[in-house]
């Protein structure tokens, strides 16, 4: 591991108060020029005794902005420790989870999985056009039907057409015939540019695309493709409940991940995560941005510095040795329910290794569903699935009083 080390608190603690003291001080310091300041001292107190044991309230209150993406060399100089920070949480997910090359990408904390998707498409669509001078009705985003709606999100703020591959019902797999029925179909429209979203866990079934089967339907087809990986789920999961490397940038194929730390990592919302391979964030550098140093090549621009202060937090309190715990323990509890519902003859669909398990609905009366706070994959009233999704609180003891409840349903 070359980032990811676990740290004590107290060490947690230092490290933010040093890093706090490297960005500016806006009670001590003539700071004119810049739009920002503290948190309002008449609603939040900077003098609060408690700050002093909460690294992140306290950075939170200094108030830093982290516009831009520190990996690419100069940045504001305002938030010089904070943002070191942000580059050392982008080197442990990079590097030690991604297994990417050392200093070999560029990313940044964004507001969720959504922007990070959003922001991978916009790359590719601009270093086609750049590359090739591809016109926009000449790309398409290519995903499978259980993919997240970003990608439709991001068709319609970037003009692109989305094309989708039918799965199969109780596998949720694309197959090599769907895939390249949806590449000849895109390409007798004019289609020539792919941007194709593989799904590293889905967020409806925890479901995983088979990249080769992508690659090499494209490959036949013979046009362009840039492949990204929505990880936003399973980036903090697949990685440690499974020995493949296929979803990392030890895939060449694999040119960009997106993260979520604010739904496994428990952060708070609003830390999604965006790795790229070096070079490739350049084709949307925002050269109008002249009074940001370093320009800024993200799609949020300002964003909140304590969020990558209590990602990175997190990620050091666990260290990657006992986050391999907590992943398999959240496995074991969802081997366990998996077990209860064979037991009981009840038809579900869940990857090996992931914590998400989806129950068909015809097993699922409605009063069930809401009262275990079940989410169906359409809110009609018609719905197809019910997912489980085995999260930090969701113990065993919890989900035995939902097998109980089903059990006791289904023989009536």
């Amino acid at each position: 591991m070359h980032y990811w080390k676990k740290l004590t608190r107290n060490e947690i603690r230092q490290r933010v108060d040093e890093a706090l003291k490297q960005n500016i001080n806006y009670y001590e310091q003539s700071i004119l020029g810049i739009p920002a300041s503290h948190l309002d001292g008449n609603v939040f107190n900077k003098d609060a005794a408690f700050l002093d044991n909460a690294p992140f309230l306290k950075t939170m209150v200094d108030n830093p902005n982290h516009i831009g993406c520190h990996t690419m060399g100069e940045s504001e100089p305002f938030f010089a420790g904070t943002q070191k920070l942000e580059q050392e949480l982008i080197g442990i997910v990079a590097e030690d989870i991604l297994n990417c090359e050392h200093d070999a990408y560029d990313g940044y904390v964004a507001s969720g999985g959504t922007e990070a998707n959003i922001q991978a498409i916009w790359i590719y669509r601009n270093l086609f056009k750049k590359e090739f001078g591809a016109a926009y009705n000449e790309m398409c985003i290519l995903c499978s039907e259980d993919s997240h709606y970003s990608m439709h999100k991001a068709g319609n703020v970037l003009h692109l057409d989305v094309v989708t591959v039918p799965v199969t019902d109780s596998s949720r797999e694309i197959t090599p015939e769907s895939v390249d029925q949806q590449i000849q179909k895109a390409k007798a429209s004019g289609k020539k540019y792919f941007i194709v979203v593989a799904n590293m866990m889905t967020t409806m079934f925890g479901s995983v695309d088979d990249i080769s089967v992508y690659s090499d339907a494209l490959t036949k087809a013979g046009v362009q493709f840039k492949i990204h990986i929505d990880g936003a789920f399973g980036g903090f999961v697949y990685p440690f409940s499974t020995n493949s490397e296929v979803m990392t940038f030890a895939n060449p194929l694999v040119s960009s991940v997106t993260l979520d730390a604010h739904k496994m990592v428990q952060a708070p919302f609003g830390t999604g995560i965006f790795i790229a391979r070096k070079g490739l964030i350049d084709n949307v550098f925002t050269n109008e941005a002249q009074y940001v140093s370093g320009l800024d090549a993200t799609l949020i621009g300002s964003r909140s510095g304590a969020n990558a202060v209590a990602v990175w937090m997190i990620l050091q309190t666990y260290g990657p040795h006992d986050w391999f715990e907590k992943i398999h323990i959240l496995n074991h509890r969802s081997n366990w329910l998996c077990k209860q519902l064979e037991d009981t003859g009840v038809e579900f669909y869940r990857h090996p290794g992931s914590n998400i398990v989806t129950i068909r609905a015809r097993f699922i009366p409605k009063e069930l569903a809401h009262k275990y706070g079940l989410v169906p994959d359409q809110h009609n009233d018609n719905p197809q699935w019910y997912k489980i999704v085995i999260m930090e609180h969701v113990h065993i003891d919890r989900l035995i009083p939902f097998v109980e409840d089903l059990k006791e349903l289904l023989h009536s």
